[in-house]
């Protein structure tokens, strides 16, 4: 089994996501998608089997956003993607392969639903919230 973690390691979800796949005791592929950004196949591949829309991948937090005006709802799925290639900074973070099954892990605790090993001991994000308890069980949110 490979898991595939398409990471900003300046962003907080994107590392918390990461955190988690390792406290599984899983090393993944980690492609810092900035840098390495994919290309129209991949992308459009990771969107069709993540179920999501295009323009739930778009990140609307980037000032290219508002740029490009993606936000006009005459904007097609084909020119999201465009700005998505063009600007890689508009793909939102982290997605997640394992198996073949994509996720947009947003909130980072989504990981879990995909990974096929437990998670070891207990475990909180960056900013101190408790994910996992000393057994390994999900904290309930709510």
């Amino acid at each position: 089994m490979v898991v595939t973690i398409y990471h900003n390691p300046a962003c907080g979800t994107s590392r918390n996501t990461l955190a988690m796949i390792r406290h599984a005791d899983i090393e993944p592929v980690i492609i810092d998608y900035l840098a390495t950004p994919p290309d129209r196949a991949t992308l459009t591949g990771l969107i069709a089997r993540s179920g999501l829309a295009v323009r739930d991948v778009v990140r609307h937090k980037e000032a290219v956003y508002a740029a490009l005006q993606l936000a006009d709802p005459a904007t097609s799925d084909a020119q999201l993607i465009d700005a998505m290639l063009a600007h890689p900074v508009l793909i939102n973070r982290p997605l997640v392969v394992v198996d073949g099954q994509v996720r947009l892990c947003r909130p980072s605790e989504l990981v879990l639903d995909l990974l096929p090993a437990p998670q070891h001991g207990a475990f909180s994000k960056e900013d101190g919230e408790r994910v996992i308890d000393e057994q390994g069980q999900r904290v309930p949110h709510g």
